[in-house]
């Protein structure tokens, strides 16, 4: 399998903040800019594994600034690492005043997908290569934040086993 480049699977989408998008403090809400995340991060993994591929968590998710209404949204988002079938996508999120040009990075996020075959099997995915700066930071300082994501994930698991699956009203 050829490695490919991790500028191959950088997808960019812009959006226009309207009122209906925004919550009390006329800010963008949180929840509308975690849907446009998950979408982009999982083009970008589409495009590098050519296939079809499946959530498996989002690690993280940092609101740095607030995204006022009338400005645009802007989401660029990549591969930064992979392992044998999984994909840690990373997202930068851009707020653009559109009346002064002033740009503020208003969140990161990191997602992790793996790719599957037609009957949702996980297949291999190729290597990715960095080469700007940028991109050689963030492949460099996966590998911390996939052993985080392995002991968040045991946790998970060890608490599932604890919680009660009765419905809240019984």
């Amino acid at each position: 399998m050829k490695d490919k480049y991790i500028k191959e699977t950088r997808a960019v989408k812009v959006s226009h903040v309207l009122p209906l998008d925004t919550n009390n403090h006329g800010t963008l809400f949180g929840g509308k800019l975690m849907s446009y995340i998950d979408d982009i991060a999982a083009i970008s993994a589409m495009r590098h594994a050519r296939s079809l591929v499946v959530t498996a968590s989002t690690d993280s998710v940092d609101f740095l600034a607030p995204i006022r209404v009338g400005s645009a949204v802007c989401l660029e988002s990549f591969v930064t690492w992979t392992g044998t079938s999984s994909m840690e996508i990373f997202v930068k999120v851009l707020a653009e005043d559109l009346l002064t040009g002033e740009r503020t990075i208003a969140a990161t996020a990191f997602q992790t997908f793996v790719a599957v075959d037609e009957q949702g099997k996980p297949i291999p995915v190729p290597n990715v290569v960095p080469e700007t700066e940028e991109e050689k930071y963030l492949h460099e300082t996966a590998k911390e934040r996939v052993e985080a994501r392995k002991r968040r994930r045991k946790s998970s698991k060890e608490l599932a086993k604890v919680m009660e699956k009765n419905k809240p009203w019984e």
